[in-house]
Order: C-alpha cells, then sequence, then structure tokens
C-alpha cells in the first residue's frame, strides 16, 4: 500500500490529531492548511478558516499543565515481545546543574528557553515557540545532560526513546512501537529525546537498509513536521552524514556541540576534581593542555580515576599527572610534545631531564627554549583545519 500523500495525507493527520485530543495543535494544522490550500483548494481553505474564527483560540502556554494523570499513573508504553518499556524517563528539578556549553551554545539554549517562558507573548504575534531541534556532535560531549537541563528548566519530564526495545525482531513491530512512544510522549508536556536518531533515520536512498528501517523515517518525517507545541522534540546524533537529508529541513533548530575549547576544559577539571581541586589545581594548566581534543565524558573518566587512586592512597598525585602527561604525549605531533615540555618547564619544578622522559623531547631542544633560564614560548601554532 503506498504512503498517503497531499490532501489525504493531511485529513489522516487532522484525524490522529482529533483523536489524542490534540486541540490546540488540531487548531494550529487547520491553519496551516488554511495558508497550504489557499491558492490551489480556496474553498476547503475558506471553509476551515470560517471554522477557526467561529471558534476563537483558548489562552494558554504550550507547556500548560493539563488534565492528564500524574506521571506515575501513566503506564509508559512497551514492546508487546520483550516487555521492555519503550521510554527511559527522567524528572529532575530546576536546580540541576547546567551542563558545560560554549558561548554560543548558551545563547541557542537560552533563547529556546525563553520561548517556552513566554509563550503566550509570542502567540499574540501569531508565533510559537520551537517545536524541535537536533543535537550534532562527538560522543561526550554532553548531548544527553543537555537534554536533561532543558527539560528541567522547563520543568517538564525527559523522556528518552530507548532503541534496543523499539527495534523489535518482529517485522512491522519496530513502526508500531516508535508510534506508540511518540503517541505516548504527546499525551502530556514534556521533552522527547530521540537519542542516535542516526541508527533509524538513515539516508531512504542507502540500498543496505531494510523496507521498514525506510517506513520509520517516514514515521518520523511526519512528526517532526507536526509536533505539539504542547512539548519539545529534541533529536541526538553522532553521524550527521547519516541522516536521511528530508528530516534535516524538518527541524527548527540545529544545535551543534563542538569538542570544548581549553576554557571550557580547565572548567570541566575543575568540576570534576571536586573537593580534590586543593590538591590537583597545581597541575591545572598542564593538565588543560594535555585535555586538549578530549571530550567532557573522557575528562571525568580520568579525573575519577585520579581521585580514586588518591582516595584508596595507592598513588601520589604527582606520578598520577606525569604518567598520564606520559601516556598523552605520545599521541601529539613533534610541535605539541615540545609546547608540552615549554609549559612543564614553566609550570613544575621538574628537571629538564624528567620533562624530557616525560615528553620525548631532547633536553638540546628543551634548553634552546628556556636558554637563560628564561621561558621562551612557542609560536602559536596554526588552527588545525
Amino acid at each position: 500500500m503506498g504512503e498517503l500523500t497531499g490532501l489525504k495525507a493531511d485529513l489522516a493527520q487532522v484525524v490522529r490529531l482529533a483523536l489524542a485530543e490534540q486541540t490546540e495543535d488540531v487548531r494550529l494544522f487547520a491553519a496551516r492548511l488554511v495558508r497550504k490550500y489557499r491558492g490551489s483548494e480556496p474553498e476547503l481553505a475558506e471553509q476551515v478558516d470560517l471554522f477557526l474564527r467561529a471558534k476563537p483560540h483558548r489562552a494558554g502556554t504550550p507547556l500548560r499543565k493539563t488534565g492528564t494523570p500524574a506521571l506515575a499513573e501513566q503506564v509508559l508504553p512497551v514492546d508487546d515481545e520483550s516487555r521492555l518499556s519503550l521510554l527511559k524517563v527522567f524528572k529532575d528539578s530546576s536546580d540541576r546543574e547546567s551542563p558545560l556549553l560554549s558561548a554560543e551554545l548558551e545563547e541557542s539554549l537560552g533563547q529556546l528557553i525563553q520561548e517556552r517562558k513566554q509563550a503566550a507573548r509570542l502567540a499574540a504575534l501569531g508565533l510559537t515557540p520551537t517545536r524541535s531541534a537536533i543535537f550534532v556532535g562527538q560522543p561526550g560531549v554532553g548531548k544527553t545532560l543537555t537534554a536533561r537541563w532543558l527539560a528541567a528548566q522547563l520543568g517538564v519530564p525527559l523522556y528518552v526513546l530507548d532503541l534496543t526495545a523499539v527495534m523489535s525482531s518482529l517485522l512491522g513491530r519496530s513502526g508500531s512501537n516508535l508510534r506508540a512512544a511518540l503517541d505516548f510522549a504527546k499525551r502530556s508536556p514534556c521533552v522527547l529525546l530521540l537519542d542516535e536518531i542516526d541508527a533509524i533515520a538513515k539516508r531512504r536512498s542507502d540500498d543496505t537498509d531494510i523496507g521498514e528501517l525506510k517506513r520509520l523515517v517516514t514515521v518520523i518525517l511526519q512528526e517532526v513536521d507536526e509536533w505539539p507545541a504542547a512539548g519539545l522534540l529534541l533529536a541526538a546524533t553522532n553521524h550527521p552524514e547519516l541522516i536521511d537529508p528530508a528530516l534535516w529541513r524538518r527541524f527548527d533548530l540545529v544545535v551543534e556541540f563542538k569538542m570544548p575549547e581549553a576554557a571550557a576544559v580547565k572548567e570541566a577539571i575543575k568540576r570534576f576534581l571536586g573537593q580534590d581541586f586543593a590538591l590537583f589545581g597545581r597541575w591545572i594548566e598542564i593538565l588543560t593542555f594535555a585535555f586538549r581534543g578530549q571530550s567532557f565524558s573522557d575528562i571525568e573518566r580520568e579525573i575519577q580515576r585520579f581521585r580514586r587512586a588518591v582516595a584508596l592512597g595507592t598513588t601520589p598525585d604527582a606520578d598520577l599527572v606525569e604518567d598520564f602527561i606520559k601516556a598523552r604525549a605520545l599521541s601529539l605531533d613533534r610541535q605539541g610534545r615540545i609546547d608540552m615540555a615549554v609549559l612543564l618547564a614553566k609550570q613544575t619544578r621538574l628537571s629538564q631531564h624528567s620533562i624530557s622522559d616525560i615528553t620525548g623531547v631532547s633536553r638540546d631542544t628543551i634548553r634552546k627554549y628556556t636558554a637563560d633560564g628564561s621561558i621562551v614560548v612557542p609560536k602559536k601554532r596554526r588552527r588545525e583545519a
């Protein structure tokens, strides 16, 4: 059976929204139909417009709580075969610690929050808040943590789609699971995160995918296009090149999470060290340099290892840091090792022999950059393309 298109697809969408009792979203969709068909179906557009005018818009904000059951009373959808829940639920308080974000990200996400908090003002101008966004970035840069923080700031739960449960072994069940999870999330104000969306929203031109996956892409396209203003739909991906191009056009906002810069790395080290910062603080500049190019999750994992070793008394802090720097130096190019050697000479009392052993830079080279006891900082390296 072919996919519904045009007027038939629009009719099906209206029925679906109406059966879900999403009154305000029916109004929004109907207003869109008026604009869409004003040229090709003027009589239909005029009739729908008359219906809209006959029933004035009901005041309220997109995140206004409705008369739906409390979260604890709602039964999460499950896969019929495995009985696994299709959604993971997080309910964090509004004072949840904010994620480590660049100034650009803070501005973008700050506006998204303000749009939600001032939805009435936007509605008065005929506007709606951003309904969907896709987070793009390498693993460990904070995409999921940011989704949790956003939900906490908006005072709504975060649902995360569990792909392991959605992708059923039964043919045709995956599509039903996806629909069930999405329909559940639309019943009340929430943030829904489709994590690793590239796993189910690959390019439909990819001949290696089975037909069922291509049908899942179609489902997601429809949902993103008509996601209700009462909720916020987020997606996250580590592989944007795999995603169907049509999906990109559906999202209202694309948010890029880049690898942390030096200032963010230093702040992350301080945060992850916690009360042990007093012990490791003297190494902060060296650790910031050594963690260049690492994700927040990589930094946290290594810092936690430091703290455990110190807590157990197995290794002194100096030995921990020196061993770590020595391992990191192996991944640096020659100029990077020289930069590290200069920094060690500037920030520590290590001998040139020790610095040479740690970085692999000869003592002659170290002396060249620290001639007469003064530090000669290497010229700034060209930024890698």
